[in-house]
Formats: C-alpha cells, sequence, structure tokens
C-alpha cells in the first residue's frame, strides 16, 4: 500500500488484487500526468480513505477480504466520500452485472480486458463531471435521469450485434474484428443508433441498452 500526493496532479485510488493490472494501470496513469494511490482490496483502500481524499476511484469487484460492492456501498453510506466518482473495472461481463455495479453505486462500468485509452477517457469524463457538480455547490452528484427513448425505435439485426458488444464495453475496434467489417461501418451502425435513439454518446447507448434488455 503506497501513499504519496502531488497538489498539482489529480490524485486517483486503483483498487484491485492482480499486481500485473496493478502495475500495467498506475504506469499508465501515472504517464498520464496523474498522482496513483494502490490498494490491493477494500480494507486496505478504506485504510488509505482515512487518511487522504482522492479524486476518483478504479476498483475492480472480484477481491479477497472487502469486494468492490461492499467497499462502493460503503463508501455511499459515508457523508465525507459519498460524492467520490467510482470506475468499476471487472472480468464480469454480462448485463447483469453490469446493471449491479451500477445500482451498487459505480458511475462507471468496464469490462475487462479494456484499452487503456478507453479507462483514460471515462476518467477524464468523470473528473470534469465531478468538478461541474463541485464548482455549483452540489456536494453529492444526483442518480443519473431516466434515458428518454422511445419505445418504437427498432434496430436491424446488425444493429442489435453492435449494440449488445458495446454494453459489454468493447471499442469499435475491437466489435470491427469480432463481426469481420471495417472500423468505419462499426462507426456508422452507432451513428446511426444515436440518431434513432436521440441519445449522445456510446455510454448512455449501453445503458440504454441494458436498461431496456436490448443487450444480452
Amino acid at each position: 500500500m503506497k501513499v504519496s500526493s502531488s497538489p498539482a496532479r489529480k490524485q486517483l485510488l486503483l483498487v484491485d488484487d492482480d499486481p500485473n493490472l496493478i502495475l500495467l494501470v498506475k504506469d499508465y496513469l501515472e504517464f498520464r500526468g496523474y498522482d496513483v494511490l494502490t490498494a490491493e482490496n477494500g480494507n486496505l483502500a478504506w485504510q488509505i480513505l482515512e487518511q487522504t481524499i482522492p479524486d476518483l476511484i478504479v476498483c475492480d469487484i472480484m477481491m479477497p477480504e472487502m469486494d468492490g460492492y461492499t467497499f462502493v456501498e460503503k463508501l455511499r453510506k459515508n457523508s465525507r466520500l459519498s460524492w467520490l466518482p467510482v470506475i468499476f473495472l471487472s472480468a464480469k461481463g454480462q448485463t447483469r452485472d453490469r446493471i449491479k455495479g451500477l445500482n451498487t453505486g459505480a458511475d462507471i462500468y468496464i469490462v475487462k480486458p479494456f484499452e487503456p485509452e478507453e479507462l483514460i477517457a471515462q476518467v477524464e469524463s468523470s473528473l470534469k463531471q465531478t468538478k461541474r457538480l463541485l464548482e455549483s455547490g452540489v456536494r453529492s452528484p444526483e442518480p443519473e435521469k431516466k434515458l428518454e427513448v422511445s419505445e418504437a425505435v427498432e434496430l436491424t439485426p446488425t444493429e442489435q450485434k453492435v449494440i449488445n458488444l458495446v454494453a459489454q464495453g468493447m471499442g469499435n475496434r475491437d466489435i470491427a474484428l469480432q463481426l469481420e467489417v471495417s472500423q468505419r461501418t462499426v462507426e456508422s451502425h452507432v451513428s446511426n443508433m444515436l440518431a434513432k435513439t436521440g441519445l449522445h454518446n456510446r455510454t448512455e447507448l449501453a445503458r440504454w441498452a441494458m436498461e431496456t434488455h436490448r443487450a444480452n
């Protein structure tokens, strides 16, 4: 367990019992300009939180002593820490697992294996959203608003395949490889689905797919 900080840099807490993943992700995040605290499980992570408050937490789910679900539930019940953004990293990629993770209190759910650039993008997006909320005087982020999408939306068979993979956290390149089509074709399908649903991004598209059981 390592505790360090730099006032000029955003500080992240990475919680995972896989030492190889800890090393890989920590190095990548530090290369991108973040200070990274690490813990092997929820208990050790909680000890860190008693000493310092990071800007964001990246957390595995399946860990010894205290798993990610228990850790995040405890976090959300703590008035001092409940506002912290949490990103779940997990090999559990079924729709029901993603829904459980989000309902437990995670803000974002990324399935392992994942592309480092996706994690960086989600970290930056979460930090920006939290900054806006704190600057507006809102201490704790409000629950996500229900996505307003017409029930009449129909997806083509190919779009259904694409959205299944989007909901699993796969990037366009990996989807293209799995479906044996070009990346541009996948991008076109995603754009078409965004236009059909009126949603703004892939995250909302994946969430809509899970909430309406269009992903499996």
